[in-house]
């Protein structure tokens, strides 16, 4: 109890100082934890990246743990609010293409963002990481919960075929999104469809034709 109220502590000290100041400490971290990954990660290299003494770090994070803890949530919540905006712009689309407008939007976050999707994979494919399953479990629980929304709507439309298991199918859809965006991201993940540094004519014909799979399975 003691720990978590200096941790709250601190962090309200961070959340105090002014918006460059914060954005400059969370460029560096994610840099650092998305480069070097968590156990290389460097605090010397963070705090002369972000332009800050070592001992200001420790007066906004309990410890490297806690800012690795603070860089997951904040690149979380950016996907997250990316997700969101197509979800909300989208809501009279066929459920077929809503599908396809949140996987290109996936690789466009990526493609802007790549540390975030790094950092992902660091954490992904390294068991030693702090926290590895409850952070795998947020994503995943994240991904539920948005496909979750687009199977509900489309049952109720009447967009897809009576009896399909929606577990399954939100299975499916976290499945195909994830390992798209893997092979989009990581050269030697990428080896049937050639989607590392594809064109953008190249991603679409390729969503397009995972999509009328899905469709072909899954519509009334």
């Amino acid at each position: 109890m003691v720990m978590l109220r200096a941790e709250e502590a601190a962090m309200s000290t961070f959340r105090q100082l002014p918006p460059d100041k914060q954005e400059r400490v969370l460029d560096a971290a994610l840099a650092e934890f998305a480069d070097q990954g968590y156990h290389a990660a460097s605090l010397n290299r963070l705090v002369a990246q972000a332009g800050i003494a070592k001992g200001s770090l420790y007066q906004y994070f309990p410890n490297k743990e806690g800012i690795f803890r603070h860089i997951f949530q904040f690149a979380l919540s950016r996907v997250q609010r990316r997700l969101t905006t197509v979800k909300e712009g989208t809501l009279e689309e066929g459920f077929f293409v809503r599908l396809e407008k949140s996987l290109l939007a996936g690789v466009g976050f990526l493609r802007e963002h790549p540390r975030i999707f790094s950092l992902y994979l660091k954490i992904q494919f390294d068991q030693n990481v702090p926290c590895r399953e409850e952070f795998l479990a947020a994503v995943r629980r994240h991904a539920a919960e948005y496909f979750g929304s687009l199977v509900r709507r489309a049952k109720a439309r009447g967009e897809l075929r009576p009896g399909v298991p929606e577990a399954a199918v939100l299975f499916l859809l976290d499945a195909l999104f994830d390992r798209f965006l893997q092979a989009v991201a990581v050269p030697s993940l990428d080896v049937t469809l050639g989607l590392y540094q594809a064109p953008e004519e190249v991603i679409r014909r390729r969503v397009r034709e995972l999509l009328q799979l899905l469709k072909e399975g899954l519509a009334a």
